[in-house]
């Protein structure tokens, strides 16, 4: 079978190239330079000590690489790499199921680590420092507390809300990292790599602009260039111009700066049904039609980053920039008077 009927059939699988892009060394991946040098630091160390690597947790907003990094981990260290996530974690036996299970030296990661329940999070605790579960076998008085060994691990964590790790956790992670949102020229770069991966021609000015909508996320990046590689291949013989990328761009309703129709919603509500702000993230939510947890880790980082959106002690306000965005005349809210019968 040849290699072009062998792409054809992977074409529409965006598993499979979901797969294919993911780096697998730490000499692959781009981007957090720092991050990535000191985790390079702690894995050499650790295999030339012929020792676990310490518990990593990764914090930060999605689509960043938090679990594409614990793979490179695993990897580096040459170990097997095991993954959950903690909302799969009801109860203690899930977990237990899973700990009893490992090898000796695996790294097991766990997605969204601050949303596993308390009972749970603290069977963690001694299989975190002392690689012991222990377990309580029965009820009332015919009950009684067993230690079981565990073989020596590494838990890498990941989550976007860095503030709901407790803090018996977290203080059990010796290395800590907040991913944070990727420079300009290293999107460029994941776009340019990922288009040799899926065997699509892109010119300069085409990565460019996808560069400059993808938020300064991977995964964004990543998801437009496969829609975008979707309207080449119909309407630009394959090629990804910058003609063709606005136009793909467009018409899938991600403007220049990156915002979607969620991210316009949210601001036309804020400006629209509240006077710019200042707005509570449920009213906000309620009025958007959308679920605060998303607002809050997915939409609201990248709009406060650039400069849409302030948050402050009585809630979201958009800002004049925003405004501007939409087209609306910013109106500077006046202040409030004060009087002994309150503001007026």
């Amino acid at each position: 079978m040849s290699k072009r009927i062998v792409s054809t059939i992977f074409d529409n699988d965006d598993n499979f190239y979901e797969h294919k892009i993911r780096p697998s060394n730490f000499s692959e991946y781009i981007g957090q330079k720092q991050i990535v040098e000191n985790l390079k630091i702690a894995v050499y160390a650790a295999k030339e000590r012929k020792d676990n690597l310490d518990h990593v947790l990764l914090f930060g907003p999605p689509g960043l690489g938090k679990t594409t990094l614990a793979q490179v981990i695993a990897n580096e260290l040459g170990s097997t790499f095991k993954a959950t996530s903690g909302p799969a974690l009801e109860r203690v036996g899930d977990l237990a199921a899973i700990l009893t299970n490992l090898e000796e030296g695996q790294v097991f990661f766990i997605d969204e680590v601050h949303r596993m329940p308390a009972s749970v999070e603290e069977i963690l605790y001694p299989a975190m420092e002392d690689f012991k579960l222990d377990m309580v076998i029965g009820k009332g008085p015919a009950a009684r507390s067993i230690r079981i060994d565990l073989p020596r691990f590494t838990l890498i964590g990941a989550t976007t809300r860095a503030g709901l790790v407790s803090s018996p956790l977290r203080a059990r992670f010796g290395i800590v990292h907040r991913l944070d949102f990727y420079d300009f020229d290293d999107i460029v770069r994941i776009i340019k790599r990922s288009a040799r991966i899926i065997d699509i021609s892109i010119e300069e000015e085409g990565a460019l602009e996808i560069a400059r909508r993808s938020r300064g996320t991977p995964r964004v990046a990543n998801r437009l260039l496969k829609r975008v590689r979707d309207f080449a291949q119909v309407k630009s013989n394959g090629v990804v111009t910058k003609k063709l990328a606005i136009e793909a761009l467009e018409q899938l309703g991600v403007d220049e700066k990156g915002l979607d129709e969620i991210d316009r919603k949210i601001l036309r509500v804020l400006i629209d049904m509240y006077g710019g702000g200042p707005a509570g993230i449920n009213a906000l939510a309620s009025g958007v039609g959308e679920d605060k947890r998303t607002i809050e880790e997915v939409c609201e980082p990248y709009l406060v980053r650039i400069g849409f959106i302030k948050r402050t002690p009585k809630g979201r306000v958009a800002t004049p920039e925003a405004y501007r965005h939409l087209g609306y005349e910013y109106k500077a809210q006046k202040p409030k008077k004060k009087s002994l019968f309150g503001d007026f």
